[in-house]
């Protein structure tokens, strides 16, 4: 996790507010906890982004989803102190993310765009933007066009976007791949350092028929992960035996007279 250090020791504080809000994800007060903590902090948007999207995941690998520990009702309630508010929202959209929810991040999140309450940060409105793409709607990409020119570097924003490209298969075939492909080499992935990216890559080079450059983002990706981590190996895994069967297919029907099998 990288987060932005906007005075000595913040990073640590960050770090020690995530460790403590995923040590035990089965206890219900951990949210309500952590937004105590990145309120004291008055953590900007980035920074609960950091930390909220990683507890998220925590808590749902654990098998303690958010989803069960918050309800929309908590999410969208007005007075709350606006950094506790952010938290609660940045945790239980990312549980909707991480859930494939589109649909109702989609219909929590548009109320939230027309409040008289201010402006929704960045990374909800990346969120935000991630549910339309995933439905393969096309004001998702005008939406996503907003988010990128705020959003600079922030390699979490970023990754909500990428997902959503990645998911919206109906979304204009070429346009949406492209699209996907031009912001994995985008800063801070232009190291070619994150496997995640790579394996977004494999999809969208595998729906443009580039089937030997998507199996080859697949091994870079399959090489990238950490010695051990099984989180995502067999999604990649299974990207790799998906695009090793279109590149076979489409050659069979490429030969006079063949059969594919």
């Amino acid at each position: 996790m990288t987060l932005p250090v906007r005075r000595p020791g913040r990073a640590l504080a960050l770090l020690r507010a995530r460790a403590r809000a995923t040590e035990n994800t089965a206890d219900p007060l951990w949210p309500a906890r952590l937004a105590g903590d990145l309120r004291e902090l008055d953590a900007d948007w980035q920074e609960s982004a950091e930390v909220c999207a990683d507890a998220s995941w925590a808590a749902r690998a654990s098998g303690n989803s958010i989803l069960g520990l918050l309800h929309p009702g908590q999410v969208t309630a007005a007075g709350l102190d606006p950094v506790a508010a952010r938290v609660y929202r940045h945790l239980y959209f990312s549980g909707l993310r991480y859930d494939f929810r589109c649909a109702t991040l989609q219909s929590l999140t548009e109320p939230l765009l027309e409040s008289e309450h201010g402006p929704l940060d960045c990374y909800s409105r990346a969120l935000y933007a991630f549910a339309l793409l995933g439905q393969s709607r096309p004001e998702g990409l005008a939406v996503m066009d907003e988010v990128l020119d705020e959003a600079g570097d922030h390699a979490k924003t970023l990754h909500v976007l990428l997902h959503g490209l990645w998911l919206g298969l109906d979304l204009d075939l070429v346009q949406g791949a492209q699209r996907l492909l031009a912001l994995s080499t985008r800063p801070p992935f232009d190291a070619g350092t994150d496997p995640i990216v790579a394996f977004r890559r494999a999809g969208a080079l595998r729906r443009l028929g580039r089937y030997d450059a998507s199996l080859a983002a697949i091994d870079r990706a399959l090489d990238l992960l950490p010695p051990g981590d099984t989180s995502i190996q067999a999604d990649l895994v299974r990207e790799r035996s998906l695009t090793a069967t279109a590149r076979d297919l489409h050659h069979h029907l490429l030969v006079p007279g063949g059969t594919p099998t």
